[in-house]
């Protein structure tokens, strides 16, 4: 009985172990690590509204059904990558540090998008022009394996831990201003140029714009420091190893049999995490890459008609993506992540009825529902997935998790889903998809633990203010000296805790 007692005794917190945010570097780890997915999704944006033109220029001799197929098929080749780009960058991330990992992540992007625009066509080289668009992609996804992931780690470890939902959902934000600036400006373009100048040479300046963003991007991360919980860890890891050894060799060393841990360990910390990003890339991939494909291509829509409603979609998710964050911190991560599940399920029918009824008020509010549903999972995730998983290995096991999740089933959405309606003629499949991601996302929600507001798995609290940390000791060691005196009193009196039937038998 004594043994049982004391293991259950909390050691109190001390100063140490409290971390105070630096409110300036807060600022700048949110901004700097959204513009990097503002850069992503600027490109995905663009793919997405440029898909109908991309297949006539790489993929001129297939019929329009197929083009569109073929341009998915490279869209989604790049997710097939990620997966490898999660095992390099992850696990380094978690030796040499998230910041310098999260500039060459962003060096790769800005490089491979940028280079889209310099590429021939497929009336100059042939079948080179495919080939080449396809290795683009492939370096895109590859280095977007180790971004989503580390943004998301580096703003979880800076962010209070009341605050983390507010803070992880600007992540997100980045996510669709760079979408809606992406799709806007392909919208633009196709107003003043036409469906024929777009075509002509009109589809190369959205990718032009990205080297400027992916430079400064790049200025900003490098003016970045490392994050408490790292230095923390690394800290340990070096005190551990002793002074006689090199620090790098001493991560190296703690590298070793960390991917064993990760799926030995944390297994059903991977599989939550799997179920939820599915649940949650199925719906955004749904939404903002095939949407605009499926009202020209399948419903016959006008291309302006579909790049305006999906635009105000995407505007609809940034003006409500941050509410959701901080309510998020009110009321807890898996309240807000059941409730999406649930109405993905119940709704995704009769939000795209409206969407193929045509004209422009029953898709508008058909689109309107898919983007509420959807910013239910984009407001949460970033301050929820990374919480899974403890600080040694968060990095790498949130980049392996998310990257296959991606790459099985959120990437490959607007693959399936136009290849299935091709095959079946029944524009209804879309539904049906979102109704099977959200009856997973719904299991996978049942088995998360509630986050909100509380420290991250392997790092001690992260407050506001100074004054904060001291309430947060006090009251620790207020809690921890309750828990002596109640192990004191059943020592002493070992029957007084008992019920009184228990000591009458």
């Amino acid at each position: 009985m004594l043994r049982t007692l004391l293991r259950r005794r909390k050691k109190p917190l001390s100063s140490e172990d409290v971390t105070v945010a630096d409110r300036p570097q807060v600022r700048r780890a949110v901004t700097a690590a959204a513009l990097g997915n503002t850069m992503e999704w600027f490109d995905f944006g663009v793919y997405a509204y440029l898909a109908g033109t991309m297949g006539k220029v790489f993929f001129p001799s297939s019929s329009p059904g197929a083009q569109v197929v073929s341009t998915f098929a490279t869209f989604a080749a790049a997710f097939l990558v990620r997966p490898l780009g999660g095992l390099v960058f992850g696990p380094l991330g978690d030796r040499i540090g998230r910041q310098k990992v999260l500039a060459a992540t962003m060096i790769m992007m800005a490089a491979s998008t940028f280079a889209v625009g310099f590429l021939p066509t497929y009336a100059s080289v042939g079948f080179l022009a495919p080939l080449l668009l396809l290795l683009c992609r492939l370096v895109q996804g590859f280095s977007t394996g180790g971004e989503y992931a580390g943004a998301t780690t580096y703003i979880a470890e800076y962010a209070p831990d009341r605050r983390r939902g507010f803070l992880g959902s600007w992540l997100d934000f980045g996510t669709f201003v760079g979408y809606a600036l992406g799709s806007g400006l392909v919208t633009i373009l196709t107003l003043t140029l036409g469906t024929q100048g777009l075509q002509d040479w009109g589809w190369r300046i959205p990718f032009f714009v990205a080297g400027p963003l992916g430079l400064i991007g790049l200025y900003m991360r490098l003016k970045l420091e490392e994050t408490p919980a790292f230095k923390k860890e690394a800290a340990y890891v070096a005190a551990e190893a002793g002074d006689d050894v090199d620090p790098a060799e001493a991560a190296r060393e703690s590298g070793k049999g960390r991917l064993k841990e990760i799926f030995t360990q944390h297994w059903q910390a991977v599989l939550i995490c799997m179920g939820l990003v599915l649940l949650y890339n199925v719906t955004n991939y749904m939404v903002t890459s095939y949407l605009p494909t499926y009202m020209t291509v399948t419903l016959g829509e006008s291309d302006t008609t579909a790049q305006l409603l999906v635009l105000a979609t995407m505007l609809l998710v940034v003006l409500t993506i941050t509410a959701v964050g901080h309510t998020s911190d009110r009321w807890g991560r898996r309240p807000v992540f059941l409730t999406g599940s649930v109405a993905l399920v119940v709704l995704a029918v009769p939000a795209f009825l409206l969407i193929r009824e045509g004209g422009i008020l029953l898709p508008a509010i058909g689109c309107a529902i898919l983007g509420l549903l959807l910013v239910c999972f984009a407001g949460t995730a970033a301050s929820t997935l990374p919480a899974l998983f403890p600080t040694r290995l968060r990095y790498g096991a949130l980049s392996i998790a998310f990257n296959i999740s991606v790459s099985l089933f959120g990437g490959t959405t607007p693959l399936f889903t136009s290849a299935l309606v091709e095959a079946t003629g029944n524009d209804m499949v879309p539904a049906y998809y979102l109704m099977v991601a959200g009856v997973i996302g719904f299991v996978s929600t049942l088995f998360l633990h509630e986050t909100a507001g509380k420290p991250l798995r392997g790092s001690g609290p992260m407050v506001e203010t100074s004054g904060e940390a001291e309430r947060l000791v006090a009251h620790s060691r207020t809690a921890a000296g309750r828990q002596a005196r109640d192990v004191w009193i059943r020592l002493r009196h070992p029957w007084a805790h008992r019920k009184p039937d228990d000591r009458d038998r």
